[in-house]
């Protein structure tokens, strides 16, 4: 895996848990300052950015391909080995709390959200910046959820959609960028 190094100390901290290894595919990006730990995997082209905690000690942590968890979420898992499952495409903004929680293929989570044990937000769902979903509840496919405690709010319209998806884009184009996959593209005129 190609870590970005702006300088030789700048690395991300990844540490074994008792004989759990993270495992993270080699053209994914895991910025300088996140922190992955134990039963960590994550997916192909993903991107943990700077900041960042998954802390997979007493079960596993699982990030799919082109997800993006952003500067300063935390992952955890609880002692009664409940995982933390992030499908792929899935976009999880600044400053997020998931704990031992699904969130599905194309799920959207915004900034400063928490998502306690056992919830599922389901792939096309949002769950809006500052919510609170509380233990075992469900957000259903394309559904908007908002909230302390999250509560339905109303379905999502196609250009939000596509907006989600476009998020999934550009984060994964920007940790390329950081990887010296791509290149920026300046204006000269």
């Amino acid at each position: 895996m190609p870590l970005y190094s702006p300088t030789p100390d700048a690395q991300p901290i990844i540490l074994p848990y008792g004989d759990r290894l993270p495992r993270i595919a080699e053209d994914a990006f895991v910025a300088p300052g996140a922190s992955i730990i134990g039963d960590v995997e994550i997916g192909p082209q993903a991107s943990v950015w700077f900041g960042c905690v998954l802390r997979g000690d007493e079960d596993a942590i699982r990030i799919g391909a082109r997800s993006n968890l952003q500067d300063g979420t935390i992952v955890h898992v609880n002692s009664r080995r409940q995982g933390t499952y992030i499908g792929d495409d899935v976009s999880v903004g600044h400053m997020a709390l998931l704990h031992a929680c699904t969130l599905e293929e194309g799920a959207y989570v915004g900034m400063g959200a928490q998502i306690l044990d056992g919830a599922i937000v389901e792939g096309g769902a949002m769950l809006a910046a500052g919510a609170l979903l509380t233990s075992g509840k469900r957000v259903k496919r394309d559904e908007l959820w908002a909230g302390r405690p999250a509560k339905f709010m109303r379905r999502i319209d196609s250009a939000e959609a596509e907006r989600l998806k476009q998020t999934v884009n550009n984060y994964l184009r920007r940790s390329r960028l950081y990887l010296g996959i791509e290149h920026m593209e300046t204006d000269n005129a």
